[in-house]
């Protein structure tokens, strides 16, 4: 598979800097102009400023990432292309491999792709993030590219395995080969966690129905605390075991190849994210969005469900801190969960959906021989509580009127990037 290192530019060709046969170079003086341009005229967040006190306890100082070397893939997805706007207001010289961005995409709306360097390239193939590795020489990265829905994971589990497995592999063998990394964030998901069953009220651990209990649960205590970090990896469905695989993929790294060294490795399992940007399919806010803007009722296949929803950003400035506290401090690498403390139900996020838009309805379609999902997935978000000082910021209610709010500006011409630059801000100030 071929890759492609690019930036799109309204610039000449003289204004571009060193091009050859057609590809930027990483090190091009256009490449760090057009950053040090959207860093002076982009976001009005008070890291501009160097008001350190502008940020709360447990909630990242954005000054830390000005003028690191960040590599971010899966760059031109919904998370990505919020976590580029963040970090390059901060000031970060941003790098970026991924796919190319899909039709609908957050990517172009968000005002970043002329200052992203990136490489167009497909994770399961080595040589994208090797390229990647090269023109970066990253000093962090946050490892976002996935394939990650659960349902497309049925249809097509080579692919999803190939590309959340081997595309790890690949990244984490880059970090290895070439140096250099100091911080190494692996997103993964609330999904990793071996299913507990209410009919035998307990979990066990891999070593199937002999080995040692891990947990005593049921139904009752689920609901209680939801999954902690400690508890057995599984994953029920190619896509949850194949996140499950990525997290004890970089597990193995940093016990095997990086104890001891500079590179901390994290993996972070984060919960359902919602926010504007978002046009995947066969998500339900998007099909709430699809359904609104076409004037007809949300469907919903299952309104019981429940999930550990939150605004993307909230995921985000996770991400942002976990990468920062493991550089200054190796001893706070490892796995973190982050998630609302309150789970809502798939009904309950809808109806405060129809209810933020106006004018909707929805209704409850069951499906014929529909993949298995989880019917309850709740995370327990305690450590990354106690050991980073991490709390959420906004309710389900908050973060689906920011959704709401977004998607309005977006039908209505708004100017989008300013939008999410008033919502980051809103994200990371004290308070």
């Amino acid at each position: 598979m071929s890759t492609v290192f690019a930036k799109k530019t309204e610039k000449t060709e003289a204004e571009r800097g060193a091009v050859s046969g057609g590809i930027l170079t990483a090190h091009s003086p256009f490449c760090y102009n057009g950053r040090e341009k959207f860093f002076r005229r982009g976001m009005r967040l008070c890291v501009r400023r160097g008001q350190a006190e502008d940020f709360a306890m447990g909630r990242t100082d954005l000054s830390f990432y000005r003028g690191k070397r960040v590599l971010v893939t899966g760059h031109t997805g919904f998370k990505g292309s919020w976590l580029c706007r963040i970090l390059l207001g901060a000031g970060a010289e941003v790098y970026g491999c991924a796919l190319p961005p899909a039709q609908p995409s957050l990517y172009p709306l968000a005002g970043i792709e002329g200052n992203v360097c990136s490489v167009f390239g497909d994770i399961r193939d080595a040589a994208a993030p090797e390229r990647a590795f090269r023109e970066a020489e990253p000093q962090i990265v946050f490892h976002l590219a996935a394939q990650p829905i659960v349902r497309a994971g049925y249809a097509d589990p080579a692919y999803t395995y190939q590309t959340n497995v081997m595309g790890t592999v690949n990244l984490l063998e880059c970090a290895r080969k070439f140096g250099g990394v100091r911080s190494f964030v692996n997103v993964t998901t609330d999904k990793v966690y071996r299913e507990c069953r209410s009919m035998d009220g307990m979990c066990r651990g891999d070593g199937g129905a002999d080995a040692p209990i891990s947990r005593m649960s049921g139904a009752h205590e689920e609901a209680a605390r939801g999954y902690a970090e400690e508890d057995a990896l599984g994953g029920a469905d190619p896509y949850s075991n194949s996140k499950s695989c990525s997290d004890l993929i970089a597990r193995c790294y940093a016990q095997s190849f990086f104890a001891g060294g500079e590179t901390r490795i994290s993996s972070v399992r984060s919960g359902n994210a919602v926010g504007g940007g978002d046009f995947a399919p066969d998500r339900i806010l998007p099909d709430c969005v699809r359904a609104a803007l076409a004037g007809e009722p949300v469907c919903v296949r299952n309104p019981r469900s429940v999930r550990p929803y939150q605004h993307v950003l909230e995921s985000l400035s996770a991400y942002l801190l976990v990468a920062q506290k493991q550089w200054e401090n190796a001893e706070f690498a490892g796995e973190y969960n982050v998630g609302p403390d309150e789970c809502t139900s798939t009904g309950e996020l809808v109806s405060l959906f129809c209810e933020k838009w106006g004018g909707l309805r929805w209704i409850s379609e069951g499906e014929e021989n529909a993949p298995r999902e989880a019917e309850e997935l709740r995370l327990d978000n305690a450590k990354i509580k106690r050991v980073l000082g991490w709390n959420p910021r906004w309710n389900i209610a908050e973060a689906v009127e920011m959704t709401v709010e977004w998607v309005k500006a977006w039908q209505g011409g708004g100017d989008i990037p300013a939008l999410m630059d008033k919502q980051i801000a809103a994200c990371f100030q004290a308070g």
